[in-house]
Protein backbone atom coordinates (compact mmCIF):
# COMPACT_ATOMS: atom_id res chain seq x y z
CA UNK A 1 0.00 0.00 0.00
CA UNK A 2 1.57 3.28 -0.88
CA UNK A 3 1.61 6.35 1.37
CA UNK A 4 -0.99 8.42 -0.03
CA UNK A 5 -3.91 4.88 0.93
CA UNK A 6 -2.39 4.83 3.75
CA UNK A 7 -3.20 8.15 4.75
CA UNK A 8 -6.71 8.52 3.23
CA UNK A 9 -7.71 5.11 5.10
CA UNK A 10 -6.39 7.06 8.34
CA UNK A 11 -8.27 9.94 8.23
CA UNK A 12 -11.34 7.79 7.27
CA UNK A 13 -10.99 5.78 9.84
CA UNK A 14 -10.29 8.69 12.81
CA UNK A 15 -13.72 10.18 11.35
CA UNK A 16 -15.41 7.44 12.89
CA UNK A 17 -14.40 8.02 16.59
CA UNK A 18 -15.44 10.79 18.19
CA UNK A 19 -13.38 12.75 21.11
CA UNK A 20 -14.55 12.35 24.42
CA UNK A 21 -13.60 15.86 25.54
CA UNK A 22 -16.03 18.99 24.60
CA UNK A 23 -15.01 20.16 20.95
CA UNK A 24 -14.00 23.29 22.52
CA UNK A 25 -11.44 21.73 24.93
CA UNK A 26 -7.50 22.16 24.14
CA UNK A 27 -6.21 19.87 26.80
CA UNK A 28 -6.08 16.77 24.58
CA UNK A 29 -3.92 15.44 21.90
CA UNK A 30 -5.96 16.49 18.63
CA UNK A 31 -5.25 18.63 15.28
CA UNK A 32 -7.07 21.54 15.95
CA UNK A 33 -6.52 23.16 12.67
CA UNK A 34 -4.58 22.41 9.52
CA UNK A 35 -3.22 25.76 7.46
CA UNK A 36 -1.80 26.26 3.71
CA UNK A 37 -0.21 29.31 3.62
CA UNK A 38 -1.72 30.80 1.01
CA UNK A 39 -4.60 28.06 1.01
CA UNK A 40 -4.61 28.80 -2.79
CA UNK A 41 -2.27 29.62 -5.23
CA UNK A 42 -1.93 29.79 -8.69
CA UNK A 43 0.35 28.05 -11.38
CA UNK A 44 3.94 27.92 -10.72
CA UNK A 45 3.32 29.40 -6.94
CA UNK A 46 3.79 28.08 -3.73
CA UNK A 47 2.33 27.13 -0.29
CA UNK A 48 3.21 25.74 2.79
CA UNK A 49 1.24 23.52 5.35
CA UNK A 50 1.12 23.68 8.78
CA UNK A 51 -1.10 22.40 11.60
CA UNK A 52 -2.24 23.63 15.07
CA UNK A 53 -2.04 21.00 17.74
CA UNK A 54 -3.44 20.82 21.19
CA UNK A 55 -1.26 18.88 23.51
CA UNK A 56 -2.63 17.24 26.88
CA UNK A 57 -1.04 18.56 30.16
CA UNK A 58 0.93 20.84 27.66
CA UNK A 59 0.88 23.83 25.51
CA UNK A 60 -0.50 23.87 21.84
CA UNK A 61 2.17 23.78 18.73
CA UNK A 62 2.64 24.68 15.28
CA UNK A 63 4.21 21.95 13.59
CA UNK A 64 4.81 20.85 9.86
CA UNK A 65 3.44 17.26 9.60
CA UNK A 66 5.61 14.30 9.96
CA UNK A 67 4.52 12.70 6.78
CA UNK A 68 2.12 14.24 4.25
CA UNK A 69 0.63 13.02 0.38
CA UNK A 70 -1.71 13.95 -1.97
CA UNK A 71 -5.10 11.79 -2.06
CA UNK A 72 -6.21 13.42 -4.99
CA UNK A 73 -6.20 14.22 -8.21
CA UNK A 74 -3.19 11.20 -8.29
CA UNK A 75 -1.75 12.75 -11.07
CA UNK A 76 -0.89 15.75 -9.12
CA UNK A 77 0.87 13.75 -6.50
CA UNK A 78 4.40 15.50 -7.47
CA UNK A 79 3.17 18.99 -6.83
CA UNK A 80 3.80 18.17 -2.91
CA UNK A 81 7.59 18.11 -1.22
CA UNK A 82 9.51 18.12 1.59
CA UNK A 83 11.98 21.30 1.41
CA UNK A 84 14.11 22.25 4.18
CA UNK A 85 12.07 20.20 6.40
CA UNK A 86 8.62 22.09 5.29
CA UNK A 87 5.76 20.60 3.34
CA UNK A 88 5.23 22.48 0.12
CA UNK A 89 2.37 22.55 -2.11
CA UNK A 90 3.46 23.78 -5.83
CA UNK A 91 0.55 24.63 -8.25
CA UNK A 92 1.90 23.08 -11.99
CA UNK A 93 1.69 25.03 -15.00
CA UNK A 94 -1.84 25.32 -16.79
CA UNK A 95 -1.11 22.50 -19.18
CA UNK A 96 -0.85 20.33 -16.35
CA UNK A 97 -4.04 22.05 -14.23
CA UNK A 98 -6.37 21.49 -17.73
CA UNK A 99 -5.43 17.47 -17.24
CA UNK A 100 -6.28 17.30 -13.45
CA UNK A 101 -9.91 19.32 -14.75
CA UNK A 102 -10.30 16.93 -17.03
CA UNK A 103 -9.68 13.99 -14.91
CA UNK A 104 -11.88 15.44 -12.15
CA UNK A 105 -15.21 16.19 -14.62
CA UNK A 106 -14.33 20.33 -13.48
CA UNK A 107 -15.26 22.96 -15.58
CA UNK A 108 -12.00 24.81 -17.57
CA UNK A 109 -11.49 27.68 -15.40
CA UNK A 110 -12.33 26.27 -12.23
CA UNK A 111 -9.85 25.57 -9.46
CA UNK A 112 -8.36 22.45 -9.04
CA UNK A 113 -8.79 21.15 -5.05
CA UNK A 114 -5.63 19.20 -4.44
CA UNK A 115 -6.55 17.19 -1.32
CA UNK A 116 -3.46 16.43 0.94
CA UNK A 117 -3.59 13.74 4.02
CA UNK A 118 -1.39 14.95 6.83
CA UNK A 119 0.21 12.52 10.00
CA UNK A 120 1.44 13.71 13.02
CA UNK A 121 3.12 10.43 14.55
CA UNK A 122 4.05 9.70 18.27
CA UNK A 123 1.80 12.01 19.95
CA UNK A 124 1.25 10.23 23.62
CA UNK A 125 -2.55 10.88 24.58
CA UNK A 126 -1.64 10.83 28.60
CA UNK A 127 1.59 10.42 30.49
CA UNK A 128 2.30 6.72 30.32
CA UNK A 129 0.37 6.29 27.55
CA UNK A 130 1.32 4.81 24.47
CA UNK A 131 1.34 7.33 21.40
CA UNK A 132 -1.21 7.89 19.06
CA UNK A 133 -0.78 8.88 15.30
CA UNK A 134 -2.96 12.06 14.61
CA UNK A 135 -4.05 12.58 10.79
CA UNK A 136 -6.57 15.13 8.60
CA UNK A 137 -6.90 16.13 5.25
CA UNK A 138 -6.60 19.74 4.05
CA UNK A 139 -6.95 21.01 0.49
CA UNK A 140 -5.81 23.95 -1.61
CA UNK A 141 -7.07 24.95 -4.50
CA UNK A 142 -4.99 25.13 -7.35
CA UNK A 143 -5.40 27.17 -10.57
CA UNK A 144 -6.37 30.51 -8.57
CA UNK A 145 -4.77 33.12 -5.47
CA UNK A 146 -6.78 33.72 -2.37
CA UNK A 147 -5.27 34.10 1.18
CA UNK A 148 -5.85 32.62 4.57
CA UNK A 149 -8.96 35.14 6.42
CA UNK A 150 -8.32 38.01 8.30
CA UNK A 151 -8.49 37.89 12.01
CA UNK A 152 -10.37 41.40 13.09
CA UNK A 153 -11.72 42.66 16.28
CA UNK A 154 -10.97 40.49 18.89
CA UNK A 155 -11.95 41.37 22.12
CA UNK A 156 -11.44 39.70 25.47
CA UNK A 157 -13.68 40.44 28.26
CA UNK A 158 -14.43 44.00 26.01
CA UNK A 159 -10.64 45.11 25.30
CA UNK A 160 -7.77 43.55 22.82
CA UNK A 161 -6.22 40.33 23.89
CA UNK A 162 -2.39 42.18 23.25
CA UNK A 163 0.26 39.82 24.02
CA UNK A 164 0.56 39.63 27.80
CA UNK A 165 -1.16 37.03 29.91
CA UNK A 166 -5.13 37.64 29.82
CA UNK A 167 -6.29 37.72 33.69
CA UNK A 168 -10.36 37.23 33.92
CA UNK A 169 -12.59 36.82 37.12
CA UNK A 170 -14.16 33.72 38.40
CA UNK A 171 -17.74 32.70 38.32
CA UNK A 172 -18.59 35.44 35.76
CA UNK A 173 -19.62 35.38 32.08
CA UNK A 174 -16.31 36.71 30.16
CA UNK A 175 -17.42 37.70 27.31
CA UNK A 176 -15.30 36.75 23.56
CA UNK A 177 -15.78 38.14 20.34
CA UNK A 178 -14.09 38.83 16.80
CA UNK A 179 -15.74 40.46 13.49
CA UNK A 180 -16.78 37.94 11.46
CA UNK A 181 -20.17 37.12 10.56
CA UNK A 182 -21.58 33.11 10.53
CA UNK A 183 -22.23 33.34 6.46
CA UNK A 184 -18.72 33.36 5.34
CA UNK A 185 -16.99 32.65 8.28
CA UNK A 186 -16.93 29.05 10.31
CA UNK A 187 -15.50 30.64 14.43
CA UNK A 188 -13.92 28.59 16.98
CA UNK A 189 -13.50 28.93 20.37
CA UNK A 190 -11.05 26.71 22.29
CA UNK A 191 -9.85 26.74 25.64
CA UNK A 192 -8.29 25.03 28.68
CA UNK A 193 -8.92 27.10 31.03
CA UNK A 194 -12.40 27.42 32.65
CA UNK A 195 -15.88 26.54 30.51
CA UNK A 196 -16.77 27.35 27.18
CA UNK A 197 -20.08 28.51 26.18
CA UNK A 198 -21.56 28.86 22.26
CA UNK A 199 -17.95 28.08 21.14
CA UNK A 200 -18.75 27.73 17.50
CA UNK A 201 -20.10 31.53 17.15
CA UNK A 202 -18.50 34.62 16.67
CA UNK A 203 -19.54 36.04 20.24
CA UNK A 204 -18.77 33.19 22.99
CA UNK A 205 -18.41 33.38 26.45
CA UNK A 206 -15.59 31.69 29.11
CA UNK A 207 -16.81 31.23 32.26
CA UNK A 208 -14.37 29.66 35.10
CA UNK A 209 -16.44 27.71 37.71
CA UNK A 210 -14.97 27.00 41.24
CA UNK A 211 -14.07 23.14 40.26
CA UNK A 212 -12.71 24.26 36.53
CA UNK A 213 -8.65 24.43 35.28
CA UNK A 214 -8.12 28.08 36.82
CA UNK A 215 -5.12 28.58 34.26
CA UNK A 216 -4.31 27.29 30.35
CA UNK A 217 -4.76 29.00 26.96
CA UNK A 218 -7.10 30.50 25.02
CA UNK A 219 -7.57 30.45 21.40
CA UNK A 220 -9.93 31.26 18.31
CA UNK A 221 -10.01 29.35 14.99
CA UNK A 222 -11.13 31.59 11.83
CA UNK A 223 -12.02 29.17 8.85
CA UNK A 224 -13.37 30.57 5.53
CA UNK A 225 -15.18 28.53 2.64
CA UNK A 226 -12.27 28.21 0.26
CA UNK A 227 -10.46 26.27 2.72
CA UNK A 228 -8.33 29.19 4.59
CA UNK A 229 -7.71 29.51 8.47
CA UNK A 230 -6.40 31.09 10.72
CA UNK A 231 -5.64 31.49 14.84
CA UNK A 232 -4.36 33.24 17.67
CA UNK A 233 -3.76 32.00 20.64
CA UNK A 234 -3.24 33.58 24.45
CA UNK A 235 -1.97 32.01 27.77
CA UNK A 236 -5.02 33.00 30.50
CA UNK A 237 -5.30 32.57 34.35
CA UNK A 238 -8.64 33.35 36.48
CA UNK A 239 -8.62 35.49 39.91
Amino acid sequence: MNRAAALAIAVAASACTGDIDPAWQLDHERIIAVRADPPAVAAGQTSTITALLGHKGDKMSVATPALASVVSPASLSDALAVRDGTWVVTAPDEARLAAARAELQLAATAPVPLQIGVSYAGQATSPGSSAATLVATKTIQLGVAGNNPPLAGILIDGKPPGDAELVVGKLVKVPLSIDADDITYDVTWLTSCGTMHDFDLPQAYLKVEEDDPQSGELAVVVRDSQGGVSWSSWTIRAE
